[in-house]
């Protein structure tokens, strides 16, 4: 089927630097493509050529004559309107269902009087959603549409944009969010872009092959490099007159390694660990909270132990950052007790980087105002180190944050967050602005970490990733607590309303009028675990440490870079145990999860 936009050869430089160099974007009717790519690869560039925002320096650009292109900036615009109703008007095209329009203000939480001006950062991107949504156009293309969106508003924005029959771009972070709704991906890595021709799904494993593929490459490289420097160091005195040709073509290898070098960085990510705190961090006992006629927190009880990762997630407005300042501290309770553990030291991630002042410079953002040096954990480092760390350029230290992209300024935060020594870790929405690849290194630091984490986020493949427990407003100022990530709350709450309709339905009045009587039950059987799910219990968790100690052993190996010149078949074997046992340790740390979890459960029971 012929593409409806087709972006082709895109060149675009920015301060001498190509952003885009030889970018590709091809969009046909109904697509539901993921472009993705790291913070500051230029996504949000080429989704503004593809929009007619930005024009390229070179390149062709293919729009369908009368095809309709809405597209949904990162921040949004609102000047020059007095409320959001003609702010979404004025987005339709003569013909359009204004009762679209206000359909979607409604369902995204809006009444359409709002004033632009006093809207919240999650209120105007609703607001801007509505806009591009209303005209049902050909094409969307979504910069971030579920930043600053609280869970309610994703879901029924991913069901909306599921049904609908336009085709779309989508920029995200959210990862559960891409996998639903895509079903091709455009990577843009280096100025050029990749397409696979499956959902974001599958995108992960498509690249890290890709990637496999160009390092293997990279090997060839380095041996062919390795054996014309060879040549040209025994021929200097053999030879007068060099092959000038084989020269420049050894200096071109050299220039090419120099390249690939620096495509692939990566953030460093360590959090700076304080001494251990007290085994009980934080217990709270029959706790509320009201702000006038309004009760945020009802009778809320939560015991927090050293080492517990804690989902909170809630609507905008639930009472989430109310319940963080009461359990930090910040806020008393109106009824019941908080007590805190000791040696507690606390390292926080605002959400809405409000301690970063828009006037510094990102070096003094790091050292604190003044000299080289940044304190990590109690040690001191050089600013340009641990720039680098968090994949910034040393030219950018004296570069204003307000000059920084929201991705930039996310990373800047977790650099100045994880500098402080801490056993508690409170990160308030994350996820926020930062790439895949980076979210997946602060996935494993929280993995790593040993101190306790409460986390908030909207981010359900990260919660599902990184928490232990989830605290979930109920509605009415009732929280409950949750074991698992957010996939498993979703599966107790079923259970539990599954639970309650039976129940209601057995005390259903019948014809007469009468409650029919519960009907009498034979006792159940005791639940306890077999002998085999005893002996797994017991066994997984030494091989979980064998498998553990064979893939660090593998990986050691692994980085000694003579070993794919001198021994391929060694490599290969080894780059393939290594996959297996990284399977095996998955598929044995599932087992041993269920298999606990239904330990804790009969138990319990």
């Amino acid at each position: 089927m012929p593409p409806v936009l087709h972006l082709r050869d895109i060149h675009l430089t920015f301060g001498g630097k190509p952003t885009l160099d030889g970018a590709e974007l091809a969009v046909s009717p109904g697509e539901r493509i993921a472009l993705v790519g790291r913070n500051g690869s230029g996504k949000s560039t080429l989704l503004k050529i593809a929009a007619g925002v930005v024009d390229p320096d070179d390149g062709e650009i293919f729009r369908q004559p009368g095809a309709t292109i809405r597209y949904l900036p990162q921040e949004p615009d609102l000047t020059g309107h007095a409320r959001v109703s003609s702010f979404v008007m004025a987005g339709l095209a003569p013909g359009d269902d204004e009762h679209r329009a206000r359909y979607l203000v409604e369902n995204l939480g809006l009444t359409g009087d709002e004033d632009p001006a006093t809207l919240s950062g999650g209120e105007a991107r609703r607001a801007a959603l509505a806009r591009a949504l209303a005209p049902a156009p050909d094409i969307l293309l979504l910069d971030e549409p579920t930043n600053h969106l609280d869970l309610p508003a994703i879901e029924w924005l991913e069901a909306e944009l599921a049904g609908s029959a336009s085709a779309i771009v989508l920029i995200s972070h959210d990862r559960r969010f891409l996998q639903n709704l895509t079903a091709a991906t455009v990577w843009l890595d280096r100025g050029a872009t990749r397409r696979l021709e499956r959902g974001f799904a599958h995108f992960e494993e498509w690249r890290d092959a890709e990637i496999a593929a160009e390092e293997e490459r990279l090997h060839k490289l380095d041996r062919k490099i390795a054996s014309e420097t060879e040549w040209l160091h025994k021929g200097v005195t053999a030879r007068r007159k060099r092959n000038m040709g084989r020269l420049r073509a050894l200096h071109d290898l050299r220039s090419e390694r120099r390249n690939y070098d620096k495509a692939q960085g990566r953030v460093e990510m360590a959090a700076s660990e304080a001494a251990k705190s007290g085994k009980r961090v934080i217990e709270a006992e029959h706790v509320s909270k009201s702000f006038g006629d309004r009760t945020v927190i009802r009778d809320f009880s939560l015991r927090i132990l050293r080492g517990d990762r804690i989902g909170i997630v809630g609507p905008n407005g639930a009472g989430k950052t109310t319940l963080l300042k009461l359990l930090l501290g910040d806020l008393e309770p109106d009824e019941g007790r908080i007590a805190r553990g000791t040696n507690l030291e606390i390292a926080t991630l605002d959400q809405r980087r409000e301690s970063l002042d828009p006037k510094m410079s990102l070096g003094d953002a790091l050292t604190g105002g003044g000299g080289d040096m940044v304190a990590v954990g109690g040690e001191q480092r050089h600013v340009i180190g641990y720039m680098k760390d968090f994949l910034f350029d040393p030219k950018q230290r004296p570069t204003a944050i307000s000059a920084l992209s929201g991705g930039e300024r996310g990373r800047l935060m977790l650099a100045r967050a994880l500098a402080r020594p801490s056993n508690l870790l409170v990160l308030d929405e994350p996820t926020n602005d930062l790439d895949i690849e980076t979210l997946d290194l602060l996935q494993e630091l929280l993995a790593d970490y040993g101190g306790t984490i409460l986390l908030v986020s909207h981010d359900r493949d990260f919660l599902d990733r990184c928490v232990t427990a989830t605290v979930a407003f109920e509605g009415d100022g009732r929280w409950t607590v949750y074991a698992g990530g957010y996939s498993d709350m979703m599966r107790q709450r079923a259970g539990a309303a599954k639970e309650a309709a039976a129940e209601a339905a057995a005390r259903k009045p019948d014809g007469a009028g009468k409650t029919k009587p519960a009907q009498k039950s034979r006792k159940p059987a005791v639940r306890k675990l077999s002998y085999k799910q005893k002996y797994a219990l017991e066994t997984l968790p030494d091989r979980i440490a064998e498998l553990e100690g064979e893939m660090q052993r593998l990986e050691a190996e692994l980085a000694d870079r003579r070993l794919f010149t001198q021994d391929p078949e060694r490599f290969r074997a080894a780059t393939k145990r290594l996959e297996a046992a990284a399977a095996e340790h998955a598929a044995a740390e599932s087992e041993w999860l269920e298999l606990e979890m239904l330990r804790e459960e009969i138990e319990g029971g």
